[in-house]
């Protein structure tokens, strides 16, 4: 049986595959130092998920802590999480919080911040030190990718027959704040020379950094060696053991210029530069708290991209671009952060200070967690129970998903085969979902509806001199693939396709006359 890995399937999508069968991560990412301890998992996070119809969790692996000493690993941490993993019947995504956490240097080891002089720091153009080791320092490089590999190897001896880690995220937001580009001398000496010929390859150009990326040259710098400098780390560990690996992304956002967010992380615009430098990765991931998440997913999702979201809002809409997200956008992870929060009282849940929302471009919205475990279990349940319709329909003209892009979309329209349907999106309610759902037309009159804060109405094709009407309208789920019908709603339901905030499943069987 294969490790996990990402390939694409008959249709040409990319798909993660887990026993070799596909594998959807509905997922939750825990709060950063919430692994940090294992009977705070065992007492506060595993207890709060087992409701949330997830079948992974992803989780931080910190460098600090399984090499407190140099040149000592120490995975018992590492190993604590598979085991519980396994009793909960969950899968794992390990974030390696190794050089880079936040466009910081959070999480590497005692002995390595205490020595700057080795491990040095980028630097801002007027010489002060971030707290950024330089993806230029090849020390630290080597001591991360060393700790990634032994990482790697424990994992593959540990766990390769049950297979609970699935996938890695190397590092966990790449980049400079406050600065386009690292200005240490050792930085500012490559800065001069010319692009490297891998680069120039890539982007069909040669000269310096200037010559070539004009007003985005740091930035473009940058990129470069971080990327570089992950493709060393990931590349090493996959050698030992190839599970799937990615990086993720804080937004390019307002205010827009380079070090307002971290410079040099695989935002968009330079991916094509991570790409070139990074082979190992099969995807850059964004981490989305912004208002509008659902034209992040629509920029993020492509050929060359597939969709990884390993940090979204928690609030009642995530369950909405949830349902986007797999069903529109053919995602391989969706992943609300902190997640274990869902199961408390909304009134016993910090937020981050105003001021650091504020800073951050954060939506403080995007930390109301009022309602929002009902509704991404419901629509974690019916993402599992429809998923062999899903691997069936995907990628073919059968199967259409929305959700509303914001306060100016008030719906869509659909064209399959015989019908047009109508879609209209409720008005956006505190603590509600927004309007979303998934139309699978299983033959010319026959559809499945998922969806929720919304309301539907069929339409004949234009020109067409017949009325449409609805000669059967059930609600229930699908059951092992198999629908299990609940009501028959022929009655005054039937007037109007309507759907509240709890997403629900309806079969609707049209006729012509």
């Amino acid at each position: 049986m294969s490790i996990p890995y990402v390939a694409r399937d008959e249709k040409g999508i990319a798909t993660l595959y887990v026993n070799d069968k596909p594998f959807f991560c509905h997922a939750g990412e825990i709060h950063n130092s919430s692994a940090s301890d294992l009977n705070y998992m065992k007492e506060n996070v595993w207890p709060n998920l087992r409701s949330l119809n997830m079948n992974s969790v992803i989780a931080p692996v910190y460098w600090e802590v399984i090499e407190e000493a140099e040149g000592i690993y120490d995975f018992s941490s590492v190993d604590g999480l598979i085991l519980q993993a396994r009793e909960e019947g969950l899968k794992l995504i390990f974030l390696w919080f190794g050089l880079w956490k936040n466009a910081e240097s959070m999480y590497i080891p005692g002995w390595m911040k205490q020595d700057p002089e080795k491990y040095f720091r980028a630097e801002k153009v007027n010489g002060e030190r971030t707290t950024t080791v330089s993806p230029l320092c090849k020390e630290a490089v080597a001591k991360d990718r060393q700790a990634f590999t032994a990482l790697m190897s424990h994992i593959r001896d540990f766990d390769e027959k049950e297979q609970t880690v699935i996938v890695i995220q190397v590092e966990n937001e790449i980049g400079l704040l406050k600065t386009d580009r690292d200005y240490c001398e050792t930085a500012n000496k490559a800065f001069a020379e010319s692009i490297p010929e891998k680069l120039a390859d890539a982007v069909g150009k040669s000269g310096t950094w200037t010559e070539v990326f004009g007003d985005d040259a740091g930035e473009s710098f940058m990129a470069w060696y971080f990327a570089s400098a992950v493709e060393e780390i990931a590349a090493a560990g996959r050698k030992e053991y190839a599970l799937p690996c990615y990086a993720n992304a804080w937004l390019y956002q307002y205010p827009w210029y380079p070090g307002s967010y971290p410079s040099g992380g695989p935002v968009e615009k330079v991916q094509h530069i991570w790409r070139a430098a990074a082979p190992s990765l099969f995807a850059f991931g964004p981490d989305i708290y912004v208002p509008y998440c659902a034209d992040v997913m629509d920029s993020y999702a492509s050929d060359e991209n597939p969709l990884f979201i390993p940090e979204i809002r928690k609030d009642a809409v995530t369950a909405s671009y949830a349902l986007y997200a797999f069903m529109a956008k053919n995602a391989i992870c969706y992943s609300p952060f902190r997640i274990e929060e869902l199961a408390l009282d909304p009134a016993l849940v910090d937020r981050p200070p105003m001021e650091v929302m504020i800073a951050l471009n954060i939506d403080p919205s995007a930390f109301d967690i009022t309602d929002s475990k009902d509704f991404l279990a419901c629509t974690n349940k019916f993402l599992d129970d429809l998923e062999p319709l899903y691997l069936k329909y995907r990628g073919t003209e059968h199967l259409k998903a929305f959700v509303r892009h914001g306060e100016n979309d008030n719906g869509t329209f659909l064209r399959f085969k015989d019908y047009d349907l109508t879609v209209s999106y409720a008005p956006r309610q505190t603590a509600k979902p927004l309007g979303a759902g998934a139309v699978i037309e299983l033959d010319e009159n026959t559809f499945l509806v998922t969806a929720m804060s919304c309301s539907m109405q069929f339409h004949v094709k234009p020109g067409s001199t017949a009325q449409v009407d609805i000669l059967r309208l059930e609600e229930g789920a699908f059951e092992n693939g198999t629908w299990k019908r609940d009501r028959i709603l022929n009655g005054d339901e039937k007037m109007s396709l309507s759907f509240g905030p709890m997403p629900k499943m309806l079969m609707v069987k049209l006729y012509q006359f």
